[in-house]
């Protein structure tokens, strides 16, 4: 593994009664890109909001490049945010703004950048992702795989470390789905981050990681390569893998 960016360590959370994460400990590489996979409701979301301090655990600690992200405050936590980039799994755009108002929106937001300067990043990330066209639009004139293009382009807009994706291709038809796994294969490659993709989408897992672990019940139930996972003799693993109704897996 690459140099260790992201370490949790014995990890729990609860909400009420219900358990969703139960003692997980996972060491994330940077530049690595990693899917995580699971049922609804094991912890996939859940964990990516701990990783930018969202949601605490109850118990366990997150380290981010060495520093224990629970005892960050202020501007030291802003600072630890801003490293990373988010792509929402509905893309989280505002309506009422136009897309490159969407894309410059954490930029303004900030308060670092010049307008002119907003503008060229801008431009430049839409170009990125292949709507160069479309700085004018608004969301509602856009298809479900633009808009996807559009939050992808405003969370690598300030140059981020880290990309969180949850669940980048839901909603999408297969070949749609099979565009934004190429642009997200493809800025990883450009743009050097570490990858850190929640989904359900074993088609996607496989294209977009090098690296996928399944959680279920809170824990992890695989950590290997895509070619190890395909091969895997656990009875939970190759249920989900393959998509089968009868096995170990209920259906909740």
């Amino acid at each position: 593994m690459n140099e260790c960016l992201i370490k949790i360590e014995d990890l729990h959370k609860s909400f009420d009664s219900n358990k969703v994460i139960d003692g997980l400990t996972l060491s994330i590489g940077r530049g690595e890109s990693i899917a995580i996979i699971g049922q609804s409701g094991t912890g996939k979301s859940v964990l990516l909001k701990h990783l930018i301090r969202l949601l605490s655990p109850d118990r366990g600690r997150i380290y981010f490049d060495g520093k224990d992200i629970a005892k960050l405050q202020g501007e030291n936590l802003v600072a630890m945010r801003r490293r990373y980039g988010m792509l929402f799994q509905s893309a989280a755009l505002f309506d009422s703004l136009t897309v490159a108002e969407n894309v410059g929106l954490g930029l303004h937001e900030s308060g670092d950048y010049r307008k002119s300067d907003i503008d060229i990043i801008v431009q430049d990330k839409l170009e990125m992702v292949g709507l160069s066209g479309s700085a004018d639009k608004y969301p509602a004139e856009l298809s479900g795989g633009m808009r996807k293009r559009v939050g992808l382009a405003r969370a690598i807009a300030a140059g981020p470390e880290v990309l969180l994706y949850d669940e980048p291709t839901t909603g999408l038809d297969p070949i749609t789905a099979d565009v934004i796994n190429d642009l997200i294969v493809s800025l990883n490659q450009r743009l050097l981050v570490t990858s850190i993709a929640v989904t359900h989408d074993m088609a996607s897992a496989f294209k977009i990681a090098e690296r996928i672990v399944m959680l279920y019940e809170g824990r992890i139930a695989f950590d290997g390569t895509p070619e190890q996972i395909k091969i895997s003799s656990n009875p939970i693993v190759r249920q989900f893998v393959t998509g089968r109704a009868t096995g170990p897996i209920q259906v909740r």
